[in-house]
């Protein structure tokens, strides 16, 4: 049997990747120039031409994983919240793991780097999260109702 910590690793990976599809439909010319970049070895003159035309499916191609990737995440999402002991250990690993899949995504793909400032920000967040996931609710005394009967 998986563990919901495991599917929350998951949904939020899958959360990073509709993110990068939604960046690569919507970007300015992300796909035309990773097709210049990717077809650069041909040395012919008609790449440009191709890159031109070729981005226009690839677009709609992104567009089809965005809402792929978004489904299959809350899937994955709502088995973590079935198989995890609280909500909460769900959301925590889900949230982390979205974070650190975006930045070596950004990394990897569009060449990203992100300032001190953002490790701050980001390491804020998961020790609030964190924080949130340690703290577990007073379980108060429940009081047992006899009846008259």
């Amino acid at each position: 049997m998986i563990s919901g910590s495991f599917y929350a690793l998951i949904a939020g990976f899958l959360g990073a990747g509709a993110s990068l599809s939604a960046k690569l439909t919507l970007g300015a010319d992300y796909l035309r120039d990773m097709c210049e970049s990717g077809l650069s070895w041909t040395e012919t003159q008609g790449t440009a031409a191709l890159c031109a035309w070729l981005h226009i499916p690839l677009r709609l191609l992104c567009a089809g994983l965005l809402f792929t990737c978004n489904a299959i995440m809350w899937t994955f999402f709502s088995k973590a919240l079935r198989h995890c002991s609280s909500s909460a250990r769900a959301t925590v690993m889900t949230t982390a793991s979205n974070f650190i899949s975006s930045a070596i995504l950004g990394r990897l793909i569009f060449g990203e780097t992100h300032a001190a400032l953002w490790w701050v920000g980001i390491s804020l967040t998961l020790c609030g999260l964190l924080v949130l996931h340690g703290s577990s609710p007073q379980s108060l005394p429940q009081e047992e109702c006899k009846k008259d009967t």
